[in-house]
């Protein structure tokens, strides 16, 4: 079973942590604006289990093609960071695979955007995110705690709490907070 190990933090400006990722060395992966596509049940069958089934649309900054990817999230393990199965596949036809999940019952919950920087360092993915609306975020992804935990202190990021809710979560939140009943988000300049 594929798990998705991650910590998720929030900081007022990405470009302290950029530095520090070049001061240790890190590896800039790639800059994409992300479309996420959030499918559930008509009834929220799927998010009332904690399950979570997403079509992403990714677009380099640099110019480079563009993918997407289908993915299912299952319920969040009990251990002290975000742990979870995930099961992804690749996707050639963002458009037919939208209306393939229509057909089969799944309705969209939720639109948004989000810039993600991602970067290699110490066996783990860094990605410094920016959702709209909501502020600005750093997941460290690896493959155990350990590993994410020495490259939260090799960042200098130890004194942060971490953040347990999903993007999807606030966004949620936030969408209903201020009457936003299409539930689509973008960037500004993003799309």
């Amino acid at each position: 079973m594929p798990v998705e190990t991650e910590l998720k933090l929030r900081v007022e400006s990405h470009e302290p942590v950029r530095r520090k990722l070049k001061d240790v060395g890190a590896s800039l992966i790639e800059t994409v604006l992300e479309t996420n596509h959030i499918y559930d049940r008509p009834d929220g069958s799927l998010r009332g289990r904690g399950c979570g089934l997403r079509l992403r649309s990714m677009a380099p900054l640099d110019g480079a093609a563009g993918r997407t990817t289908l993915t299912f999230k299952g319920p969040r393990l009990a251990t002290a960071f975000k742990s979870r199965e995930e099961l992804e596949i690749g996707v050639d036809d963002a458009e037919t695979a939208a209306r393939m999940l229509e057909q089969l019952g799944f309705v969209s919950m939720l639109c948004y955007q989000k810039r993600r920087e991602s970067w290699r360092v110490g066996g783990c993915r860094v990605e410094l995110d920016e959702p709209p609306r909501i502020g600005l975020f750093v997941e460290i992804e690896g493959p155990n705690e350990g590993a994410i935990r020495a490259v939260q202190w090799r960042l200098g990021l130890q004194k942060l709490k971490p953040v347990p809710t999903s993007y999807v979560g606030m966004l949620v939140a936030y969408c209903d907070a201020n009457g936003i009943t299409a539930r689509t988000l973008t960037l500004a300049g993003g799309a």
